[in-house]
């Protein structure tokens, strides 16, 4: 039966903090232009949370009311005996303490783990994907194979997961194949979110103001082909989703810019270094991993999670109107889980 007592972690706008993303590996076997630079340096494994720190951790926060928990990366897929710590999560599905598991993957070795992720307990995946040329593919992920992940697509299904397919909104890049999009994932029985490409890690030479597609106009594109009826579906994330008359399907848009989601937001996201980021958008962090290897009890965990909750700040800075990158981020999104 699934558990009743309310929710322990409360924010300072009476935000109810119920889903923790949690990136388990900064890793990957893509470098996505938005995500990633092509030559990154990554952290030295002394630095991350070891998978039983991360159960450990995971484990708090579901005992303080975290009821959603994805599971991102990196490549979430790729961390090495990554299917325990998922079978730990699992557990708590088991005894009610948790509603659901997810996991966001760029569906490279789903291939591999489908059927071990849907015995773990997870029915659900969102798989990241902008486009279906195989070219463009590649460019985009600099090291990926479009083959590979349509695999990894045809197997979660094959083991009964329910697969919604990720797609960053990028100008002159993949704004030409939207319609193909809606078609495919219509054909392969999917849901389709877009998302518009948020200003993370632009310090160096990434230049995110010549790839930002606004959602608004690419609503508007779509609308010259299929009919779009705003519904009151939830996943429990930020998207906003619309029927298409034509076919039925679902198609949710992620507006961090044009439409800031923040009013209602009930996340956090821990990385795979131990730091608690309040908001996607901004830099303030909880050291969670120093309080756990100082020794602390699950008292003291407890008590540093909840301190960090009450720093989460009503919303983000990102803002792409005035043709420049304000409110942006220095991490890149590898970083903090996407």
């Amino acid at each position: 039966m699934a558990r009743l007592e309310p929710p322990q972690l409360i924010d300072p706008f009476q935000r109810a903090i119920t889903y923790l993303r949690v990136s388990v590996t900064d890793r990957c076997d893509f470098r996505c232009l938005y995500c990633m630079a092509e030559e990154m340096t990554f952290l030295p494994k002394r630095d991350l949370l070891s998978l039983e720190e991360l159960d450990r951790l995971c484990t708090n926060f579901i005992e303080l009311g975290v009821r959603k928990l994805r599971i991102t990366g990196g490549e979430p897929l790729v961390r090495k005996n990554i299917m325990w710590f998922f079978d730990r999560m699992g557990r708590h599905l088991g005894d009610g303490a948790l509603d659901e598991l997810t996991l966001t993957t760029n569906g490279s070795q789903l291939s591999r783990f489908a059927k071990t992720l849907a015995h773990a307990g997870v029915k659900r995946v969102n798989v990241s994907l902008d486009t279906l040329d195989e070219a463009k593919f590649k460019r985009i992920t600099r090291w990926g194979r479009l083959a590979q992940v349509l695999d990894g697509i045809e197997a979660a299904q094959a083991a009964g997961l329910r697969v919604k397919i990720n797609t960053v909104a990028l100008k002159g890049t993949n704004d030409g194949e939207i319609h193909r999009l809606v078609e495919w994932c219509d054909a392969q029985g999917m849901d389709l979110t877009f998302i518009e490409v948020m200003p993370m890690g632009d310090l160096g030479n990434e230049d995110r103001l010549d790839q930002y597609y606004p959602l608004d106009q690419l609503r508007a594109d779509l609308g010259e082909r299929w009919t779009l009826t705003e519904t009151d579906y939830r996943t429990g994330g930020p998207a906003r989703y619309f029927r298409v008359e034509e076919t039925g399907q679902r198609i949710g848009f992620i507006t961090p810019l044009t439409h800031n989601f923040c009013e209602s937001c009930n996340r956090v996201r821990l990385t795979c270094t131990g730091q608690l980021y309040m908001c996607l958008g901004q830099d303030d962090d909880a050291d969670l991993r120093k309080v756990m290897r100082s020794g602390a009890d699950d008292a003291g965990v407890k008590a540093a999670i909840g301190e960090a909750i009450t720093r989460k700040p009503k919303g983000h800075d990102f803002d792409y109107s005035r043709q420049q990158v304000d409110g942006q981020v220095g991490r890149h999104m590898s970083v903090t889980g996407g």
